[in-house]
């Protein structure tokens, strides 16, 4: 079945693409969790570029940043949000199963994109095959099967399992649920040899319900640092799970 992924990055009935908790919360948590992972040279190739949204947070940290992204329009919204005529940012169009990209990179970051691939042993093998360096990293994040937020859905009675896969977000692309240990095997069957496992933010509430608190007073920035480093002691009730690779053996 062919996909059309504008349709996919668009907001569906009573589900967002990206909530705020997604780009104020998650999305800072995210950069914090792997700063101290960046290695070589500063560059950086970002798979799954969507908007630019997490582009803009690793400006700081790049000379050089590459976005692969399938979404037509979401190449052009990043572009005329971010400054590409210096040569720092370059977005390419296109699926990471047919892209030609023509340098090794020492930092790749996926971010809440591989749930989103069909053929995913196939890109992951390409991500290591051809596109890192021999001492470079690749952070992969994906959102957690085992959050408490969706064992909370599941007792009552919204999802069928942790891992289930809703209406909604089939629509927005989704076709796997990961847990660390789906999401680390498939890694390993690529060729990855996983050097940190963990998870970024402890979440026990959906994200509509985080987006209507974020609006409050309820919750002050000294909660959101303690959830996230609670969910350092137990990543498998984070929001999202993170697996650092580096090349295999063989």
């Amino acid at each position: 079945m062919e996909r059309d992924f504008n349709a996919e990055l668009t907001d569906s009935k009573g589900h967002k693409y990206n909530y705020d908790f997604d780009i104020d919360v998650m999305h800072r948590f995210m950069l914090e969790s792997f700063i101290k992972y960046f290695v070589g040279r500063k560059e950086v190739l970002e798979l799954g570029s969507s908007k630019g949204l997490f582009t803009e947070r690793l400006l700081p940290y790049f000379d050089r940043i590459v976005g692969v992204e399938a979404s037509k329009d979401a190449i052009e919204i990043s572009r005329n949000s971010i400054n590409c005529k210096d040569g720092k940012v370059d977005f390419i169009h296109g699926r990471f199963e047919d892209v030609r990209l023509h340098d090794k990179f020492d930092n790749i970051i996926m971010t809440h994109v591989l749930e989103h691939i069909d053929d995913r042993i196939g890109v992951l093998k390409r991500i290591h095959d051809e596109w890192l360096s021999d001492n470079g990293r690749f952070f992969l994040v994906c959102p957690n099967a085992n959050a408490p937020s969706r064992q909370i859905a599941v007792h009552m009675g919204v999802l069928a399992s942790n891992s289930a896969i809703t209406p909604a977000e089939f629509d927005h692309g989704h076709r796997i649920t990961y847990s660390l240990d789906t999401l680390e095997s498939e890694a390993k069957m690529a060729g990855f040899r996983v050097i940190y496992r963990g998870g970024i933010f402890f979440k026990a509430l959906a994200n509509f319900q985080w987006d209507a608190l974020l609006k409050t007073d309820i919750i002050s920035d000294e909660y959101l640092t303690g959830c996230f480093k609670l969910g350092q002691k137990y990543p498998d009730l984070c929001s999202s799970i993170f697996i650092l690779c580096e090349k295999g053996e063989g």
